[in-house]
């Protein structure tokens, strides 16, 4: 199994957690605060800005809708900023908009980016999703990259206990070392917060007497902070993206998480998931343990999660798992995906073991044995265009014996919903035909094989009686496609035994045998 699967998941897993009472005037007019783009005006407006921050959205999607009100709010304070911060937002669905959605590389809804210098500085938006905390998020970014600490005070509000601090400690405000700090804090800076000082005795933690060069990265994880001497931009950069990554990711609520969950599911590494009520009376032993795997297998290319079930509804819902199961442990690898429901505390790191066995020599281990989401199979399933599941695609696509064409839908996806009546007129166009079976697949519910490649709905692919397996790629009509069935649909049942018949019987002329061992090769 590809690992990667995940990567589509990156965004749409994150908690939008409900909207909370903001400080900006629910009363104040909020039309057009958001500007309208598309394909026609993003080019023109984009370029008249300094400064500004573009929204990607897909009018079905449900994160989009509860960020609109929220974004809208933002906008209506942030343009009367100085200087003005202009929001504006693009419907990256429509098929007018593709290129814009390709440029930008939008993968998943919503997608925000910064844009800077008239286009030419785009970056990542790594802020909160709600009004106020946009409005906070994006008047830092359009101050400077660093800011100075001069009092205890000052670094203890701006330090706090949430998020990842970077404070660079310099005895003069100036040199190699100076300017490199400022030149990565304007690169990384909608992922991290950056301050200077001259005084590391004001800060929370460490060794207040030091006096610098040197960086000083705090966190509320793991060892809480981490020094570096080493100015180099590469280095610098490696030691924030690496020290400022906790040892296991946390999946609750908390918005400050939501970054590090973007990169754990978007990393290409085998994942182990533990998911638990956090009101569970172990909950301390199974952090225990969760943290001791993740040092035990560090070398192992394996990210680490521990979640919350009261909020990881969405992906239970991607990933078909069950709250009856929990206390979880689900794993993904190369070779497949694996489940270890009600598991305790002490059988975390033993069970990971197996799971390591089984990947490192492509077996399965004693009773592992990889996990499939399915939906159930259909109790009747007698309607012209036939449902397929994870559970029995074997038995009607690839051990059917007959010509399938299977679609792969997403229940939210309009162009689905468009192709459902044309799928339905194939299907009663050619329902009297035994070896042709027109089927679809949910594929947001139901893992899909590796034969397949589903990078967007619909996803259409054709596997005829002969074994050849073939996307397709044409009009979406009924009547190119039944032309394609046609035309590359293997033989009809029966056909193959007429062959061998034939092909027994002395009596029957040269020329004919010679006509059916040419269908019988061309088919075959």
């Amino acid at each position: 199994m590809d690992v990667n699967l995940v990567l589509s998941f990156a965004l749409a897993i994150l908690i939008s957690s409900s909207p909370a009472a903001v400080g900006v005037d629910a009363t104040e007019e909020l039309k057009e605060a958001v500007l309208t783009l598309d394909a026609g005006n993003f080019s023109e407006v984009v370029a008249k800005h300094p400064f500004i921050v573009v929204e990607f959205y897909a009018p079905w999607c449900g994160h989009c809708k509860q960020l609109a009100p929220e974004y809208e709010k933002a906008a209506s304070v942030l343009r009367k900023n100085e200087p003005p911060v202009v929001l504006a937002k693009v419907d990256a669905y429509d098929e007018r908009n593709k290129e814009l959605k390709d440029k930008y590389g939008v993968y998943s809804y919503p997608t925000i980016k910064i844009m800077k210098n008239g286009g030419s500085d785009v970056r990542g938006y790594g802020g909160p999703r709600e009004a106020d905390g946009i409005v906070e998020y994006l008047k830092r970014q359009v101050g400077p990259a660093s800011l100075k600490l001069e009092s205890a005070e000052e670094a203890a509000h701006s330090i706090g206990d949430k998020g990842v601090i970077l404070v660079g400690v310099f005895p003069e405000f100036d040199g190699t070392e100076y300017e490199n700090f400022m030149a990565v804090a304007e690169k990384m800076r909608a992922d991290y917060d950056f301050f200077h000082t001259s005084d590391a005795s004001i800060l929370p933690r460490g060794d207040q007497s030091v006096k610098g060069p040197i960086v000083r990265l705090f966190k509320p994880f793991d060892e809480l902070f981490v020094d570096s001497e080493d100015f180099g931009k590469d280095a610098l950069e490696k030691f924030i993206k690496v020290s400022g990554f906790p040892m296991v990711v946390t999946y609750d609520a908390d918005p400050t998480n939501h970054k590090f969950l973007e990169r754990y599911y978007s990393t290409p590494s085998a994942k182990a998931m533990l998911f638990v009520s956090f009101g569970d009376d172990r909950i301390e032993s199974f952090k225990s343990q969760i943290h001791e795997a993740a040092r035990k297998f560090s070398a192992n290319n394996i990210s680490f999660l521990i979640g919350d079930v009261a909020d990881a509804d969405r992906v239970f819902q991607y990933f078909g798992l069950r709250e009856s199961d929990v206390p979880l442990l689900f794993m993904i690898a190369s070779t497949g995906k694996y489940l270890n429901p009600t598991i305790d505390p002490d059988q975390i790191i033993p069970w990971l073991k197996q799971v390591l066995h089984a990947h490192s020599f492509l077996t399965h281990y004693g009773n592992l044995t990889p996990y499939v989401k399915s939906e159930p199979i259909p109790k009747a399933n007698d309607q012209p265009v036939k449902v397929v599941v994870a559970d029995n695609i074997d038995d009607i696509v690839f051990n059917s014996g007959k010509n399938v064409l299977l679609e792969f839908y997403a229940p939210w996806c309009g162009h689905c919903r468009k192709f459902a009546p044309i799928l339905e007129e194939i299907a009663v166009s050619l329902q009297d035909d035994q070896d042709i079976v027109i089927a679809k697949m949910d594929g947001t519910a139901n893992d899909i094989p590796t034969d397949f490649t589903v990078e967007g709905y619909p996803t259409i692919y054709f596997y005829s009686s002969s074994g050849n397996l073939l996307s397709y790629d044409g009009s979406r009509t009924a009547e190119e496609i039944i032309s394609f069935i046609n035309e590359n649909r293997g033989p009809k049942a029966g056909a193959a035994a007429a062959v061998d018949e034939k092909t027994q019987i002395d009596a029957v002329e040269e020329e004919d045998t010679d006509d059916l061992y040419t269908a019988y090769n061309r088919d075959y």
